[in-house]
C-alpha cells in the first residue's frame, strides 16, 4: 500500500501508538515521526526514573519496537527491546529496551541523540522523539476517585495511579505546568502533511501533548491536517466515556484544536450520530472502517489500520474515503510476532 510522499507526525504512547506506527511503517513511501509522552512512573520506567533520574524510557521503546525494519533481523531486534526479564532480583521487570535507552541517554547526555542512535540500532523506518527533553508528570481533577465519597472531585497525581483510577475523570494537567517541548518535535509538526492523535489512553497518552504549551501551539497553526483514530474499548480512565466524549475532552483541553478527519470502527460505534456531530465541531468528518483485530474487539490491528489510512493520507485533496463495515473481517496475523506488551 501506498501514501507516497507524506510527512506523518503521530502522537501518543504504549500500545495505541505501537499500532499507529505499525500501520504507517506498513506504507510505502510514508516518512514517520513519533512523537512520545514522558510521563509514565510505573512499572519499569517508573523504577529507572527514581532510580537514575532519566526520561522514562517505556513508552520511548514501545514506538521504536513498532519502527523496527520489517526484516526478520528487524524483527528480532525488536522482540529483544520488548523483552522483559523475569524474577524478583534487580533485572526483574525490566525490559531491555529501557535499559538499552537509559544506558544511551546517560552516555550521550541527549535525549533525542540517544533515540536516533537506537533508531539505527534497529533500522527503525522511522524516527522517535519525545515531547520534551524533562520527564513530566500529570495530575487529574478526578470525580469518585474516592469510591466511599463518589460525589466529591479529588486531585490523583501520578500518570500510573491516573490511568487506574476508580473515578471519572475531569481534567488533567501536566507538572511542570509550561514545560519546554522538544524542539525537534515541533519541528517535525510545523514540516509534516499530516498529524494523527491516538489511538491509546485518552487522558495520559493522547491529551497530554495538547498540555505542552509550545507543541500545542505549533499544532494549531501548522498547515498539516490532522486526525484522530478513536478508540476500541473503554479503558479504566475512561470508563463511561462514550467515544463522542473522547473528542470533547480534546476540545476542553485544547479549545483552539480543529481537525480534518475521525476514524473509528464501524462495529465500536453503537450510534455514529453523536461522533458524528462531535466531529463536526472540530470542523472534521467522521470516518468508520473495520480496524479491530480479528478475535479482539478492543485492539487494532495494524493491518487494518493501514488499509484504513492509506485512501485518507493519501488523498491530495483532504477529503476521505469512509469504508463500508459491513461484512468487514481484519487479519490480525500481520504483526503476531511482535504484539506490544506492558508500556513501562
Amino acid at each position: 500500500m501506498k501514501a507516497e510522499g507524506v510527512k506523518a507526525v503521530a502522537f501518543g504512547g504504549g500500545h495505541g501508538l505501537w499500532a499507529t506506527l505499525r500501520a504507517l511503517r506498513a506504507l510505502a513511501g510514508v516518512e514517520i515521526t513519533a512523537v512520545v509522552t514522558v510521563a509514565d512512573d510505573g512499572g519499569s520506567s517508573g523504577r529507572l526514573r527514581a532510580e537514575r533520574g532519566s526520561l522514562p524510557p517505556g513508552d520511548l521503546r514501545q514506538a521504536l519496537a513498532a519502527l523496527a525494519a520489517a526484516d526478520d533481523s528487524g524483527e528480532l531486534s525488536s522482540r529483544l527491546f520488548q523483552h522483559r526479564f523475569s524474577g524478583d532480583d534487580a533485572l526483574g521487570g525490566h525490559a531491555v529496551g529501557n535499559l538499552v535507552l537509559v544506558g544511551l541517554l546517560e552516555l550521550v547526555g541527549d535525549p533525542v541523540a540517544a533515540l536516533e542512535h537506537a533508531g539505527r540500532m534497529l533500522r527503525a523506518q522511522g524516527r522517535v522523539l519525545p515531547m520534551s527533553r524533562v520527564p513530566l508528570s500529570i495530575e487529574a481533577d478526578v470525580l469518585g476517585a474516592d469510591p466511599a465519597r463518589p460525589g466529591d472531585v479529588a486531585e490523583v497525581r501520578g500518570q500510573h495511579e491516573v490511568a487506574v483510577t476508580a473515578g471519572r475523570v475531569r481534567e488533567v494537567r501536566l507538572t511542570p505546568a509550561a514545560p519546554p517541548a522538544c524542539a525537534e518535535a515541533i519541528a517535525a509538526v510545523a514540516d509534516a502533511d499530516w498529524l494523527l492523535f491516538g489511538p491509546g489512553s485518552w487522558y495520559t497518552s493522547v491529551i497530554p501533548h495538547l498540555l505542552v504549551p509550545d507543541l500545542a501551539d505549533a499544532i494549531a497553526k501548522t498547515d498539516a491536517r490532522r486526525l484522530v483514530i478513536l478508540n476500541l474499548a473503554e479503558e479504566a480512565e475512561t470508563a463511561g466515556l462514550s467515544l463522542a466524549d473522547h473528542l470533547r475532552a480534546l476540545s476542553l483541553h485544547a479549545a483552539d484544536l480543529r481537525l480534518d478527519a475521525v476514524l473509528a470502527d464501524g462495529l465500536a460505534v453503537a450510534d455514529p450520530e453523536p461522533v458524528r456531530l462531535a466531529a463536526e465541531s472540530l470542523s472534521a468528518r467522521l470516518v468508520l472502517a473495520p480496524v479491530a483485530a480479528a478475535g479482539e474487539r478492543a485492539r487494532h490491528d495494524p493491518a487494518a489500520l493501514a488499509a484504513a489510512l492509506q485512501p485518507i493520507l493519501g488523498s491530495d485533496d483532504g477529503s476521505v474515503l469512509a469504508r463500508s463495515v459491513a461484512g468487514a473481517a481484519c487479519s490480525d496475523t500481520a504483526d503476531e510476532a511482535v504484539q506490544p506488551e506492558v508500556n513501562n
